[in-house]
């Protein structure tokens, strides 16, 4: 990775999965599943699935069908998510960086749900931030901004103030709409030009500073 001058934030709003927890394999296994029952080519389907709630997947996959419909399989599919953790493990250096900031402010904005984002965090070991955002506190599924500007609002700063990560086209276009800057991490991150990218979470290091501001630095 090229070299990356150091970020400068009030707080941090982390997406889940790609982000801190790699769930690829299950998130894989439920989309095939369900790809299955409609008859869809799940090769395709797996470039859109990530990012999204899967109420909202569903929308852009079957753009014709109810909602009530799409709103019915995303319980389901909820379901087959939590009730299977069997190759969810951390992003490498997501145990370290969530220690870094135990006592700054951060919080958690995911398109999972509450008891998702409890299995898949307790699965991998990382503590649980104890200001999230999950599915249900929002009206819109990214990339809509408003998870990541409710959780700026709960930590008491201003979007501007506020840096992003994220893995998904869906979560970097709703940080960019929220008005914040955007960590891009991982392998699906680096084709939307987030405004800095890292492999994982082994090549960040955040400083608290005197006046309470967070610097991220990036390594090679």
């Amino acid at each position: 990775m090229p070299a990356t001058a150091p970020f400068t934030a009030r707080a941090l709003l982390l997406d889940m999965d790609g982000t801190l927890v790699n769930s690829d394999a299950v998130v894989e296994r439920c989309w095939r599943r369900w790809a299955a029952e409609h008859g869809l080519d799940a090769t395709s389907m797996l470039k859109v699935v990530h990012g999204r709630q899967g109420h909202a997947t569903m929308a852009v996959l079957l753009p014709e069908r109810p909602m009530e419909e799409n709103l019915a399989d995303n319980r389901r599919m909820l379901e087959w998510e939590t009730s299977d953790v069997d190759g969810v493990v951390p992003i490498p250096g997501a145990p370290a960086f969530l220690a870094s900031l135990a006592d700054l402010p951060h919080a958690l904005v995911t398109s999972a749900d509450e008891g998702l984002a409890r299995a898949r965090m307790g699965a991998t070991g990382l503590p649980m931030p104890s200001v999230r955002v999950t599915a249900e506190c929002v009206g819109a599924s990214k990339p809509d901004p408003e998870g990541f500007l409710k959780g700026a609002a709960e930590l008491g700063f201003e979007p501007e103030d506020c840096i992003v990560f994220e893995d998904s086209e869906a979560g970097i276009a709703a940080g960019r709409a929220a008005g914040m800057r955007v960590v891009g991490v991982g392998p699906r991150a680096a084709a939307h030009a987030p405004d800095a990218h890292v492999r994982d979470l082994e090549q960040i290091r955040v400083e608290a500073l005197p006046d309470g501001a967070l610097r991220l630095h990036f390594t090679d």
